[in-house]
């Protein structure tokens, strides 16, 4: 690409938009012929690589992963949509690491070798960094740096898992791991890498430190991706490699990550109430919600892990929406302060009805997909512990003080400010952003039968094998058997 600056900027613009837009189809196309009656993978792909170590590049997906590599698609042409206008320097390598992350977590979510999943999983870390760190805030290298350390460190101890298990199996193909049997004592250690990997991605009380500055200093496109696609990698490699390959230590600690689960729920809400930086509030919200995903895996129930994935997928859409809301009003105002704003709906009343979509979102409310997710980890949880469930629940309460004082405080009463007198409402192309992610929300709380058709094949083959259906079975502490999904999540 040569040219005056200018016409390098306009042509990277147009090349990463019709890049992303041509995966996103291919994704799509991916899903109209995914069966998920078909047990195993599917698309698979295997090839020799490191043939004398038991490593081969092996691809595909199942279920589980499909809609992980299809949040990841849509978020990345939302990001590139979203950068049209805030992102003013550097275009071209701004959209050279959007499509480089976008590439590292598409390769992460299909791989079906341990080291093939290790080496795309930290390669997602190069363009994040980058994207925070060049096209940040204030504190962006700061930011970038605590970022790549937290996630970098904790990878440490998924390639002493990793390297562990090849040692004494010859192999690091995942389908053959997972029918591999390991001692109580080895699993539990397996486990904690795992968990230290993946909960500083997800992440999991105690492991957040690096989210309020990540978040509130990236851009608001790498924030939606951050938030929305790579904070569910954390999720992913739980379910993966945790419940699903491990499932006595899961069972036998389960109940202390359900624990952290809650914590990161109530401390994450109390957290956000206290905010005045509406990106920052937003952000513990995040983080408050990922306990829920946690708790809702670690119930080792098929309720709670569909409640979990279906929560995954419904919150990347979520706040990936709420940060660009975020993001309309502070780019026109010039702070992120929610003191500075108010009366906003009498100057956006198109951005004041989509942010109340996505605010209701954010809190469960009934007919969107956050409500399915959270019903079916509270059903889950439930089978576990009283006591879990309730206070897990309690996010739903304690989100919704937090969320409607935001909306309240920003969007109603008098307009005090003069900048938010001269705001003006939605452009077209902000608005073909977030009307469709507004849809996808109501869509997936009125017929979430569309997304869990598909995975909840997947994990009843795992939740109902051997030995995760007998541990269930002993964790189950109230008699709520026999439960369809289906007809939970329609009721």
């Amino acid at each position: 690409m040569r040219g005056s600056s200018e016409e390098v900027a306009r042509t990277a613009r147009w090349i990463a938009l019709w890049t992303s837009v041509v995966v996103f189809g291919l994704s799509i196309v991916m899903w109209s012929l995914f069966d998920p009656t078909l047990p195993g993978y599917q698309f698979a792909y295997q090839s020799e690589w490191l043939a004398g170590f038991g490593v081969s590049y092996h691809v595909g997906v199942d279920g589980i992963s499909l809609f992980f590599i299809i949040l990841s698609t849509l978020l990345t042409l939302v990001a590139i949509l979203s950068a049209w206008q805030m992102i003013t320097d550097r275009i071209r390598d701004y959209m050279v690491a959007v499509l480089l992350l976008e590439t590292t977590l598409v390769g992460l979510f299909s791989s079906l070798d341990m080291v093939v999943f290790y080496c795309f999983y930290e390669a997602t870390l190069i363009p994040s960094s980058m994207l925070i760190g060049i096209w940040g805030g204030p504190k962006r290298i700061f930011a970038s740096l605590q970022f790549f350390l937290y996630t970098f460190t904790g990878s440490l101890f998924m390639m002493i898992g990793i390297l562990w298990m090849w040692v004494h199996t010859g192999t690091t193909d995942i389908p053959v791991l997972m029918h591999q049997s390991f001692s109580g004592t080895v699993q539990g250690w397996l486990l904690l890498g795992f968990v230290l990997a993946f909960g500083v991605k997800l992440p999991l009380f105690p492991l957040h430190a690096w989210l309020p500055s990540a978040y509130t200093e990236g851009p608001a496109p790498t924030t939606l991706l951050v938030s929305g696609v790579m904070s569910k990698a954390g999720a992913y490699g739980l379910l993966r490699f945790g419940v699903l390959m491990l499932p006595e230590a899961s069972h036998r600690y389960g109940m202390l990550i359900m624990i952290l689960g809650v914590c990161a729920v109530i401390y994450g809400a109390i957290i956000a109430l206290s905010q005045t930086d509406i990106k920052r509030m937003i952000a513990y919200s995040s983080f408050s919600h990922m306990g829920l995903i946690a708790i809702g895996l670690f119930s080792l129930t098929p309720e709670g892990i569909n409640g979990a994935l279906m929560q995954v997928i419904s919150h990347g859409v979520t706040i990936a929406a709420l940060f660009l809301c975020i993001a309309a009003v502070t780019y026109r105002v010039g702070s992120r302060s929610i003191t500075e704003f108010g009366g906003v709906a009498s100057k956006m009343p198109k951005l004041a009805l989509l942010a109340m979509i996505f605010i209701m979102a954010n809190v469960g409310l009934p007919g969107t997909g956050a409500f399915v997710g959270e019903l079916l980890v509270m059903v889950g949880a439930l089978q576990v512990s009283f006591w879990i469930a309730l206070l897990g629940g309690s996010t739903m309460i304690l989100g919704a003080i937090y969320t409607l004082v935001l909306y309240r405080k920003v969007i109603f009463g008098g307009v005090v400010k003069p900048a938010v007198d001269h705001m003006r409402d939605l452009s077209v192309r902000e608005l073909t952003i977030l009307v469709p992610l507004a849809l996808i929300t109501l869509w997936m709380g009125i017929y979430p039968n569309s997304f869990l058709s598909v995975f909840d094949p997947a994990v009843m083959s795992f939740t109902s094998s051997g030995r995760v259906a007998e541990l269930t079975s002993h964790a189950s502490t109230v008699a709520v058997n026999n439960i369809d999904v289906h007809q939970i999540a329609v009721r």
